[in-house]
């Protein structure tokens, strides 16, 4: 189901949403075949991103993800990387998001070091943005803010 403004995608929100513990004003849709990230809150789109997101279809799950993480300069610990550092792949900030199976520290949403890839299926299932716009989307979401993400 993809969220949209009005009436009707209110109470869908509120169906989608009765799931989570939490429920937000806000929430986000990421259109993979757009490589776009838009912001809503209380139904009413407020900024549109241009994101990277998995090399293949299957890489990012669809579905509808709670927010669950929120780092500030993540490390990256696959290569030990820290957080802040230029080479960090992670940019400066992780959205963590609670895909099943996963704790928050496999997919989410965070910035990168190769802002080239922004606007392209380049990732291994994250959703990349510009560390600009991840700093931007940090301070606008909470752990509960609820993630859609769609074809």
């Amino acid at each position: 189901m993809r969220l949209k403004s009005g009436f009707l995608a209110g109470l869908l929100t509120l169906a989608t949403l009765a799931s989570f513990p939490t429920l937000s004003d806000t929430y986000l849709v990421v259109d993979k075949s757009e490589n776009s990230l838009t912001y809503y809150t209380h139904n009413v789109k407020v900024k549109t991103f241009s994101v990277a997101t998995g090399r293949t279809n299957e890489d990012t799950p669809n579905g509808v993800f709670p927010v669950v993480m929120l780092v500030k300069n993540p490390w990256y610990l696959k290569k030990n990387i820290p957080g802040g550092t230029p080479e960090n792949p992670l940019g400066v900030r992780w959205i963590g998001l609670e895909v099943p199976g996963t704790d928050g520290s496999i997919y989410g949403i965070h910035g990168t070091n190769q802002p080239d890839s922004i606007g392209k299926h380049a990732s291994s299932g994250c959703v990349r943005m510009k560390n600009e716009d991840v700093t931007w989307l940090y301070e606008h979401v909470h752990v509960g803010t609820v993630v859609e993400i769609v074809d």
